[in-house]
């Protein structure tokens, strides 16, 4: 180790970019921050933020989040997303983010917090309307087709449900992700299919105003088999 010099290497920053997920009022919402200071004050971007030099990735994303919009993680499914490193994605310095998909259940209101000016949901149909800062659409399109491919074959779709869930409520959590209509006898024939993928919860029913509806919760099967694919998808 005597020979190495770091400062023979260029020096590049680390950061962390969430693209957090929920069903909020029957549509599919993504969580953005509105920046506070440049570049791209005035812009909407991902929560994230620079990785401490102490933490590591997935501590520095809980952290950035709560300083952000004041949502924890706690009840989240988290995972990563993917790696971004073009050269030119920060006008200030060489940055490479680590980028993070989580999908929050039944959520409350965001609060711009730290360098964050606002923090607001925004149903992904209208986020044509959106200035994104950086490469965040990018990140953004990618975390959405993982997420609309993931509930295709896993459990990724029940960790936006409550505990006890009709499986109409299941579906439409479907169509809103997908952005899709879906036949309800097929959806319920194939989910129940599924072994263990959703158990009934004995005894219990939902008034769903028109008759009772059977509850049910995540079953212990992490994977959906045979897999429920999207229309078009083969």
């Amino acid at each position: 180790m005597n020979s190495y010099d770091p400062g023979a290497y260029p020096p590049f920053a680390v950061t962390v970019d969430l693209a957090v997920l929920t069903i909020r009022d029957g549509a599919f919402c993504l969580l953005l921050v509105e920046r506070g200071g440049e570049p791209y004050a005035g812009s909407w971007a991902l929560p994230g933020g620079f990785v401490g030099i102490d933490e590591d990735a997935g501590s520095a994303a809980r952290r950035e989040l709560v300083e952000e919009t004041g949502i924890a993680l706690s009840s989240a499914h988290l995972e990563q997303l993917a790696t971004y490193s073009d050269p030119g994605r920060d006008p200030r310095m060489r940055v490479v983010s680590v980028a993070y998909v989580a999908l929050v259940p039944y959520p409350g209101e965001p609060e711009g917090g730290s360098d964050a000016a606002d923090a607001r949901w925004w149903a992904l149909d209208d986020l044509d309307e959106v200035e994104f800062a950086f490469d965040h659409r990018m990140i953004v399109n990618d975390a959405v087709e993982r997420v609309r491919g993931k509930i295709e074959y896993t459990d990724v779709a029940l960790r936006l449900m409550r505990a006890e869930f009709t499986l109409g409520e299941l579906r439409r959590t479907y169509e809103a992700i997908w952005g899709e209509a879906i036949e309800a006898a097929n959806f319920r024939r194939k989910i129940l299919a599924a072994e263990s993928f959703v158990t009934e919860v004995p005894g219990a029913l939902a008034d769903t105003g028109a008759r009772p509806a059977r509850l049910y919760k995540a079953g212990s099967a992490r994977l959906l088999h045979p897999p429920f694919r999207r229309s078009g998808v083969t």
